[in-house]
């Protein structure tokens, strides 16, 4: 498959990350006609963006039916199945303003289609020897993660945390494509290991003993922890910028932009109110228990002169 088709997904899975986040971020501070123009503009980036797959898909099919590579064809297939479940997520959104859709049925099209890419890196074990195998199931965290924000979504649609959540799992998911395409095609891996391919999307990192298999998991662990860690860092401090800007928290941005002063007809109405006492049950209760006492001892009195 070569470098130059993960470094293209892997910076189309940080580009949508990104707006997806942002979107999330600023979208009670948009206008209606603002925030339309810019999920047309998403949901056209995600159509071209699958289509791209399903394009590179049907030529590493072609390629792997040429090959006599059946594993290879099946991955395809596979490939091509969830690229057009992302596809058609995208189109239901750009069809949602003509003809309105429930946004509930495009959000379960999207977790079925996260649910999908999981299960396909989680069984993919074409090697059971390959070091690649190490680097998709890290791959499967920030997929997990976008499984649950969109859950997440279903529940709490009004929220912007799910959002942002999805966004910062595609972000994380495009930087660790982006580093498996290095470790496999460029030879950013431990030494003793190399790149076996049988056709175009069907490869495998063999390394010569347990000492350089182990050794190479251990790198894609360490630079896998390396991206986590500098993507918490980023995420804590876009998240406290921007909160500093909204004077708050996300959540209540809607709350601060629906405020509105008290106007003078509102004073006026306050000052010309009648009069309101303190004085609540109790104390009536307490006024007159002791003019029951106060009673009494007068009749006490009077009997006792007597």
């Amino acid at each position: 498959m070569g470098l130059l088709p993960f470094a293209f997904a892997g910076t189309a899975f940080i580009l949508i990350g990104a707006h997806e986040a942002l979107q999330a971020t600023f979208s009670n501070r948009k206008q209606d006609s603002q925030s339309r123009s810019q999920s047309s503009l998403f949901s056209i980036s995600v159509s071209i963006f699958s289509a791209f797959f399903i394009i590179n898909s049907l030529v590493s099919l072609f390629d792997a039916h040429n090959s006599n590579d059946a594993v290879g064809s099946v991955l395809q297939l596979q490939l091509i199945s969830i690229a057009l479940l992302f596809l058609s997520y995208s189109l239901l959104s750009l069809f949602t303003f003509p003809l309105p859709l429930p946004s509930s049925l495009l959000e379960l099209l999207a977790a079925f289609a996260f649910v999908e890419e999981f299960l396909l890196f989680y069984l993919q074990r074409k090697d059971p020897s390959g070091v690649e195998n190490r680097y998709y199931s890290l791959l499967l965290v920030p997929i997990a993660v976008c499984v649950f924000s969109t859950f997440l979504e279903l529940k709490s649609p009004g929220s912007a945390f799910p959002k942002l959540g999805r966004g910062m799992g595609l972000i994380l998911q495009g930087t660790w494509i982006i580093q498996i395409g290095l470790a496999l095609f460029s030879g950013w891996v431990a030494q003793g290991c190399s790149l076996h391919q049988l056709s175009r999307g069907n490869y495998t990192l063999r390394c010569k003993g347990h000492m350089d298999y182990h050794r190479a998991s251990a790198l894609a662990t360490l630079q896998f922890n390396c991206q986590l860690a500098l993507m918490v860092v980023l995420s804590v401090g876009a998240y406290s910028v921007i909160s500093a800007k909204n004077g708050g928290s996300l959540e209540s941005s809607s709350a601060a932009a629906s405020y509105r002063p008290i106007g003078f007809a509102e004073m006026q109405q306050l000052e010309n109110s009648t009069n309101f006492t303190l004085d609540s049950d109790d104390d009536d209760g307490e006024e007159r228990q002791k003019g029951t006492v106060v009673e009494h001892g007068n009749m006490n009195g009077h009997g006792r002169s007597h």
